[in-house]
């Protein structure tokens, strides 16, 4: 009897053991199995490093950003590397500018120059323009900045807080450019802006320089989305194209669902724009995006029927003409902070009806210690907020609950 209990044990024993060796080798192959498909979606899908081994074959940027709004930017992509195209650097520009990104670890292509070819994504960057602040908070890159032009003029909270920390160093603009301390910092992407005039841009001089720079051409949108969309440039260096797709998407949508709270409004009250400088008041022209937002906000602008996108130069008188009678005033100097302030600096100013009236309002409710107004950084990249603002001053009876944001009404 006993040898019939001790080999029923040892075969129950034998069994067990062949149990756990099975259950240990399902779970070595499961781990097998699943640390090969980590390292497929790591080459595939983020591309946040240095390939390690390089393949002809496989599409490094298999996430693509696609151009819906902005008309200057495009990107054509290739597997290992994307071609990013500002077809419209600055008014009346004869060239257009162009740049390789490759991804780290695999070949420089052919038929471009040095300055012409980046290596992404970058770790490091120095902006010389507030607007493009923003982008790098969307993005949560904040961290890779290491240089401004003008740190005191920020006023994006994330990048606010790096400065304080002393992560960013102040590198000036224009003739006040530090290139010694941009050789220094020696940083990945050195991205800026250009007017077409070689005495103050600063693109032929960092060139020269031997630093990578990026022209951004937001600037030269005609419409608030398309200057937003310019998101996706700075994106594209860090090869974020997932998040800005997701980001812009998001913009859209919101700009679109405020802006059809007044597609069917009838009441659509006059208003004209700036101020008078020099002996110019420079008045935007009907296709421009300051044009855009006030048809997007059910405002007639007493300048749309005008074919131009950039500013027109009128004088006082053909301006008075005009808008005499316009319901609001909007966008004027920054300086002016009072009603009394316009007519210490022109009394002329009391001719305007909207002056009589009090339906003057400024851009300028976000303007920090150092005078940087946040409508041209955060503006830029929230236009749906801008746009709420408009819709706020014209038609209050529509945003009821909306507080205004980037615009204050002087008094």
């Amino acid at each position: 009897m006993m040898a019939i209990v001790t080999r029923l044990f040892r075969h129950r024993k034998l069994v067990f053991r062949i149990a756990v060796s099975a259950s240990q080798f399902l779970l070595i192959v499961t781990l097998i199995i699943a640390c090969h498909s980590t390292a497929i979606n790591i080459s595939k899908n983020t591309n946040s490093s240095c390939i390690q081994k390089y393949d002809k074959d496989t599409d490094y940027f298999p996430i693509k950003i696609k151009i819906t709004h902005a008309t200057g930017l495009a990107v054509e992509y290739h597997k290992h590397y994307k071609v990013v195209t500002i077809k419209n650097p600055w008014q009346n520009a004869k060239t257009a500018f162009q740049y390789a990104l490759v991804q780290c670890g695999t070949p420089t292509p052919k038929g471009f120059n040095q300055a012409q070819v980046i290596t992404v994504p970058i770790n490091s960057i120095v902006s010389l323009s507030t607007t493009h602040l923003p982008h790098l908070a969307k993005l949560g890159v904040v961290d890779k900045l290491i240089g401004l032009s003008d740190t005191k003029q920020v006023n994006t909270p994330d990048v606010v807080e790096r400065i304080k920390a002393g992560k960013v160093a102040q590198i000036g603009n224009n003739a006040n450019l530090n290139i010694e301390k941009l050789l220094e910092l020696n940083p990945d992407l050195v991205t800026t802006f250009g007017t077409g005039n070689s005495q103050t841009d600063n693109y032929a001089k960092l060139t020269e320089a031997g630093l990578k720079v990026g022209i951004n051409a937001e600037y030269m949108e005609n419409t608030p989305l398309g200057r937003s969309e310019w998101l996706k440039f700075t994106a594209l260096f860090f090869n974020k194209e997932e998040q800005a797709e997701k980001i812009f998407k998001e913009i859209t949508r919101k700009y679109e669902q405020v802006a059809q709270k007044v597609k069917s409004v009838k009441n659509r009250p006059t208003v004209f724009v700036g101020f008078n400088f020099k002996g110019t008041w420079f008045m935007p022209g009907g296709k421009s995006y300051v044009a855009k937002y006030l048809a997007d906000a059910g405002a007639n602008y007493l300048w749309s029927d005008d074919k131009s996108s950039g500013s027109l130069p009128l004088s006082f008188e053909v301006v008075l003409e005009r808008a005499a009678n316009a319901d609001y005033w909007l966008n004027f100097s920054q300086s002016w902070q009072r009603l009394q302030d316009l007519l210490n600096e022109d009394n002329r100013y009391a001719d305007f009806k909207a002056m009589k009236t009090g339906n003057l309002y400024n851009n300028n409710a976000r303007v920090n210690e150092s005078e940087g107004n946040d409508y041209w950084e955060g503006g830029i990249n929230n236009p749906d907020i801008v746009l709420a603002d408009l819709i706020k001053i014209f038609h209050p009876e529509i945003l009821f609950n909306h507080q205004l944001f980037y615009y204050r009404k002087l008094i």
